[in-house]
């Protein structure tokens, strides 16, 4: 545990995108030559009279790693043997595209916060598809779709459709990325007059494709920064389509960060995002599922989702900070 923490630390030095890369990579190496499962027996603790929540098959517990952290789905069975109940992958697009220009990734230790402006950069859902297929671990997967920073949002349906067709069938649930603050107008799709149409078609697909390969839970990811009016018609958006769930929140656009703009995350978006959970609560009552996201740095900040109405919780920015240990000790808290 002293030697995890250690090096999560040591990575602190290193730029945030190249840390956030070396870590990855050694968690891999270290997976590959099994030097990871026997550090982390003695770290993670499994939950296994769990009950399954949040109509998401086959969860061992509640815990989940955020879409962002493994974008490609390159770093699967590494994370899955750190314990975690579930992982989301993504966010993707049909095509390749390399995101936004760098520096687009900033790391502030004091604050505990990431400000992020990628842009969904990512190698294309065609390799996301063959990399979740060779994976050895069988933990439940979410992935996140989206469309392609050239694509107008008039025709974003076709881009999230292409994408839903391709990894329905490798998937444990959907996740509709409409709320990233770093591709351009994006968040204008939660406007009614694209919303509506957008989720009454991933729900027709989510019915064509079921017939072959079962049924795959559609979740809405959403803004932190939504007044309560849009927040409202959102959620009546989400149960007028019969939505399966909803995830909160993505990272915030409401700051005044030394490095510009972007979304932040960790720390500082704690309160916002735990209160967007209680208002979708109130809209949605207790037939949709909650993912809470956003700014879970510890123990006390898990319990907090947990107790204002999520049926599941991830992590991110918390990982980058502390390692391996929040897991555990979030684990070993959820057990009692």
């Amino acid at each position: 545990m002293k030697f995890i923490s250690l090096a999560t630390k040591f990575l602190h030095f290193f730029p945030s995108e190249i840390s956030h890369y070396l870590a990855l990579k050694s968690l891999k190496i270290l997976d590959l030559f099994g030097i990871l499962h026997l550090i982390v027996g003695r770290i993670a603790f499994k939950n296994s009279n769990f009950e399954t929540l949040g109509k998401i098959e086959h969860l061992e517990n509640r815990l989940g790693f955020a879409a962002g952290l493994d974008k490609n789905g390159e770093y699967i069975d590494c994370l899955a043997a750190l314990g975690i109940g579930f992982i989301e992958v993504g966010t993707v697009t049909p095509k390749a595209q390399s995101g936004n220009k760098k520096p687009r990734l900033f790391r502030d230790i004091n604050k505990k916060s990431i400000l992020n402006r990628l842009g969904f950069n990512n190698k294309g859902v065609d390799r996301l598809v063959a990399n979740i297929k060779a994976r050895k671990s069988h933990i439940p997967i979410g992935i996140s779709i989206g469309k392609n920073f050239d694509t107008p949002n008039e025709y974003a349906y076709k881009d999230y459709r292409t994408c839903m067709e391709k990894v329905y069938e490798f998937s444990s649930y959907i996740a509709i990325n409409i709320s990233s603050p770093n591709t351009q107008d994006l968040r204008k799709l939660s406007a009614a007059e694209y919303l509506d149409s957008l989720l009454r078609e991933l729900k027709n697909v989510q019915s064509e494709l079921s017939l072959n390969f079962g049924y795959r839970p559609i979740f809405l990811k959403i803004s932190p920064d939504e007044n309560k009016d849009n927040l409202e018609n959102i959620c009546k958006s989400i149960l007028k389509n019969e939505i399966d769930g909803i995830i909160c929140t993505n990272t915030t656009i409401e700051h005044k960060e030394k490095y510009g703009d972007g979304g932040l995350s960790g720390k500082p978006l704690r309160e916002k995002s735990t209160n967007a959970i209680i208002n979708v609560k109130k809209f949605l009552g207790e037939d949709v599922a909650i993912i809470a996201s956003g700014g879970v740095m510890s123990v006390a900040d898990y319990n907090e989702k947990i107790a204002c109405g999520a049926d599941l919780v991830q992590i991110y920015t918390g990982f980058i900070f502390e390692g391996p240990k929040l897991i555990h000790d979030i684990l070993n808290r959820d057990a009692h």
